[in-house]
């Protein structure tokens, strides 16, 4: 494997006197009306959220709801103008939706940020990409606080399912930095794979880094557990000093400098979608 080329780039970013009166003398307002309901801003028709999520037209999802092909936390729905909540579970042929497009952004991370989307009081990673939509998107798996490199978020809950499933098999290609050399023996101990806590551990590939001093190691693999590479090179009393995630399913660093992100191209979204 060779030596990461360091690009450099720039950060995506985006932002997005009533006059008073005197009402003693204002005619009073008719009151045989019926109370005046109010409007839920967080409630939309269902029809609309199907066909807000893009499976079809919202003409189209009147006739599904009908037929019972739409569920709205765990029950079918087929009342016509039936309104649901944002935060609602809705299912449409027993596959999850959301409301929203659906988008897909790729962040080159830092050090200093923990994978989380809840507030925290320290930094997490949807600070950086808080001007990448307009809607919530979720990290697809996480990356360790002091781990730098490739993270995706999007809000497409099929996708991100399937790319965090420990069969996923989405190829993921590490840059790490040793405290000492990592000696031949121990990096074949490696390739031939190890019996950890978590289980039997086999990487696709490993080796030196090309033109760097023998601490700087290669490593591809496809196990979806958390901070695996950090454990194996434990196991074998190695410590990680730099840990950097050059590939993801695919995807490149190339020209998305550090703390920087970038929407995924429709392409991009195929490839991931057939893997």
């Amino acid at each position: 494997m060779s030596r990461e080329d360091n690009s450099k780039g720039g950060k995506r970013s985006g932002k997005s006197k009533s006059k008073s009166f005197d009402r003693s003398n204002a005619p009073a307002k008719k009151t045989n009306q019926g109370p005046k309901k109010i409007s839920n801003s967080d409630e939309i028709r269902l029809n609309r959220f199907v066909a807000n999520s893009g499976v079809c037209s919202r003409r189209e999802a009147d006739l599904y709801i009908q037929t019972g092909s739409v569920w709205v936390n765990g029950k079918p729905i087929t009342e016509m103008g039936y309104k649901v909540k944002l935060t609602d579970e809705v299912k449409f042929d027993g596959r999850l939706i959301t409301p929203h497009k659906k988008e897909y952004v790729l962040l080159n991370k830092p050090k200093g940020f923990v994978t989380s989307t809840s507030p925290e009081k320290t930094r997490t990673v949807m600070d950086l990409v808080a001007n990448a939509s307009k809607h919530p998107l979720k990290p697809v798996g996480r990356l360790e606080r002091n781990t730098t490199g490739l993270l995706l978020f999007t809000n497409d809950v099929d996708l991100e399912k399937k790319l965090t499933h420990h069969k996923s098999g989405v190829r993921k290609i590490f840059h790490v930095e040793l405290d000492r050399n990592l000696k031949f023996e121990d990096l074949e101990k490696i390739q031939k794979g190890m019996k950890l806590q978590e289980g039997f551990i086999q990487v696709d590939e490993i080796s030196y880094i090309e033109g760097a001093s023998k601490n700087e190691i290669g490593v591809q693999l496809k196990s979806a557990k958390n901070n695996i590479i950090t454990k194996i090179f434990e196991h074998l009393n190695y410590n990680v000093i730099k840990l950097d995630r050059v590939i993801f399913g695919g995807l490149t660093k190339k020209d998305l400098p550090r703390g920087h992100w970038r929407i995924l191209t429709e392409q991009e979204v195929i490839n991931l979608k057939m893997m």
